[in-house]
């Protein structure tokens, strides 16, 4: 019996994960298992269902959605273990802005749920050059996770694995290097690579702190003054 459970536990999560965010909606709203209908008996059914239309209203505002992992999950109580499902989503618009979050359910669907409202309400925005890579190479850690990113010429990708791929493809990213060491937990890999993005730093955010003019920061690395203008004027951000 306990094997035919996990087997069946397993099966669930699989097809959670393949099933595209508008089936796990619609399949969801039928179920009439979900917080609404519970807390409906309690007297407070009318927030439970304003809280499950708001993903579907907003399906359509041009974010990114990716889950990056689901884990079972179990609690020990008077009885038994009451099993649940714990879901790890990123977010982000492809322009720059990105955000990750994590829930908790007793179903897969409203885990889900939770996880993308948490990454809604805590995207960062991260400077980038020219659209498609970062300003400046940088370093994240979180825990035992370390990650470096560095910034790469147009035509090389994304060159990341696991979390850190849906971090930079739903951050909008298009060429960037990346190296993960230490933990593999992607918990720990995605706060760590939120670390070194809240690092970044424009060009122009430096002139306007220290009071000087873009050219005269790029001028530095030995660029001629023409160079430096212009590429003053390519910076966006």
């Amino acid at each position: 019996m306990m094997a035919d459970e996990n087997n069946n536990e397993e099966t669930l999560v699989d097809a959670a994960v393949a099933a595209p965010a508008e089936a796990v909606e619609e399949r969801r709203g039928r179920g009439g298992r979900g917080d609404g209908g519970r807390e409906g008996g309690r007297g407070r059914g009318g927030r439970g269902r304003d809280d499950r239309r708001k993903p579907r209203e907003e399906e359509d505002d041009g974010i990114i959605e990716k889950l990056v992992h689901i884990n079972r999950v179990s609690k020990t109580v008077k009885g038994g273990k009451r099993f649940g499902f714990a879901a790890l989503v990123v977010v982000g618009d492809g322009s720059g802005r990105v955000g990750f979050g994590h829930g908790k359910a007793r179903e897969v669907p409203e885990a889900i749920t939770k996880a993308t409202a948490s990454a809604r309400k805590k995207m960062i925005r991260v400077p980038l050059k020219e659209g498609r890579t970062l300003h400046h190479d940088g370093r994240g850690r979180f825990g035992a996770g370390k990650v470096t990113v560095r910034s790469a010429p147009a035509g090389t990708g994304i060159i990341a694995g696991g979390p850190m791929r849906a971090v930079f493809e739903s951050l909008g990213v298009a060429d960037v290097v990346t190296k993960s060491v230490g933990s593999s937990n992607p918990y720990n890999m995605i706060r760590a690579t939120f670390d070194a993005l809240t690092n970044q730093t424009s060009p122009k955010s430096v002139a306007q702190r220290r009071g000087k003019k873009i050219a005269d920061l790029l001028g530095r690395g030995g660029a001629s003054a023409v160079e430096a203008e212009a590429d003053a004027a390519a910076i966006v951000e």
